[in-house]
């Protein structure tokens, strides 16, 4: 500790973060503190408030795992091929992080509605995204995925392909190769894809709110709340997830780090 206030530098950097980390904490920490243990358990055994914030863990895994079976294989190729309009697919991909999401729901809303070809096509499988739950899915898949694609090429595009090669001349099949080298290499880069990726998934709201609104998510609830009653019955909802996000994540940072994934 003392070698490390000792280098000025650090001292100035410790203390430029130690705003950031302020500027972070102080609001979360107004928001949790502002309700009591009794208000928030209360809040917490509300059906509408359960069942919204389950709904939204939950969409938010679905959408997760379905960005893991399409887009682990499209970042590998991003990561170890070249192919014409690849740059646009690169720039697909990154497009849903600037564009604002109320434009996403719309866009989303073009494709899937009720009067729309593909939405009716869906609809005959028995499968509505408007205002029913699938479509809170879409929303949070469209709205996310590029974390995860983004963070597993990053990860392929460190694993060396003479490694691939090397596996390939000892007997190993494409798929082989595939599953024994590069994916254990680039796993903690996809993990950290997935986590950012359902984590953002978490806080969606303006995809979500334009295409579906009912059933409402956490976010979606609690906007609800305040537009309907005010910031006093808002805030304990908010509070909740807060206090329910920050425990997963500190839960899942100290299982990587036992595990060595951090």
């Amino acid at each position: 500790m003392r070698a490390l206030f000792a280098n000025k530098m650090h001292v100035i950097f410790l203390a430029l973060g130690a705003l950031l980390v302020f500027f972070l904490a102080w609001p979360l920490f107004k928001t949790v503190t502002a309700s009591s243990p009794a208000l928030l358990w209360e809040t917490l055994l509300e059906v509408e408030v359960r069942n919204a914030i389950l709904r939204t863990f939950y969409a938010s895994f679905l959408a997760t795992t379905i960005a893991f079976v399409l887009g682990v294989p499209l970042a590998y190729m991003l990561a170890r091929t070249e192919f014409p309009g690849q740059e646009l697919v690169q720039g697909l991909i990154d497009l849903p992080i600037v564009v604002p999401h109320s434009a996403a729901g719309i866009a989303l809303l073009m494709v899937f509605g009720r009067r729309m070809w593909l939405g009716r096509l869906f609809e005959r499988v028995g499968i509505r995204f408007v205002s029913n739950f699938p479509g809170i899915v879409i929303a949070m898949l469209f709205v996310s995925l590029s974390f995860l694609v983004n963070a597993a090429r990053e990860g392929f595009e460190a694993v060396d392909p003479r490694l691939e090669r090397v596996a390939r001349t000892l007997g190993a099949s494409p798929w082989q190769a595939f599953w024994r080298v590069s994916f254990p290499l680039a796993w903690h880069s996809i993990l950290s894809g997935l986590i950012l990726m359902w984590a953002r998934g978490l806080s969606e709201f303006g995809a979500v709110v334009i295409l579906v609104y009912h059933p409402m998510v956490a976010p979606v609830l609690i906007y609800e709340r305040f537009e309907s009653f005010g910031l006093d019955y808002a805030r304990p909802v908010a509070a909740l997830l807060i206090l329910i996000c920050l425990a997963v994540f500190v839960l899942l940072r100290l299982t990587a780090r036992k595990r060595g994934v951090v």
